[in-house]
């Protein structure tokens, strides 16, 4: 959103700006009758100037590329969350509140996907990391709540649990 303000501003200057001199010149007097030069420009820069979209990986999936080393898997829970329940095992703890663009910036090449508890956070973490760096983030809907429903799944095929 503050990248794309500066370009809403500009075609509304644009917009007044082409209105403000009819007044004074009848429309026969007018060349080309239209928006002034650079108009179409600003308000196409500023209708392509959308967020970049938000990725969504299943757990089964965050599970395949976690082994295959292809991502960089980050709880944003708090502290606490953490202390209380754990998190999933390949995964570093960046809380939402110390979480910025550049933790998207690693050299390492790995696809860096958020998760919390449920996957509202993670959400709203990452649109907002995608508005920053202009490029999609991925997150895992569903969070930790949904990585522990997956591996009480994937137990129970194997016979393993007793809670099925």
């Amino acid at each position: 959103m503050k990248q794309s303000q500066p370009l809403i501003i500009a075609a509304a200057v644009l917009a007044l700006a082409a209105c403000g001199g009819e007044a004074q010149q009848s429309s026969s007097d007018r060349k080309g009758g239209g928006a002034p030069f650079g108009f179409e420009l600003a308000a196409a820069a500023a209708t392509e100037a959308t967020a970049a979209p938000v990725v969504e990986i299943s757990p089964a999936e965050v599970a395949e590329e976690l082994v295959r080393g292809t991502i960089r898997l980050i709880d944003i829970r708090t502290a606490e969350e953490v202390a209380d329940g754990g998190t999933i095992p390949g995964a570093e703890h960046i809380p939402m509140d110390r979480l910025d663009a550049s933790v998207l910036t690693g050299d390492d090449g790995r696809e860096v996907v958020l998760y919390c508890r449920s996957g509202s956070r993670s959400l709203a973490a990452a649109t907002a990391l995608a508005e920053e760096a202009g490029h999609s983030v991925t997150h895992m809907p569903g969070g930790i709540l949904a990585w522990r429903e997956r591996v009480r799944l994937a137990a129970c095929e194997q016979g393993a649990a007793q809670s099925c």
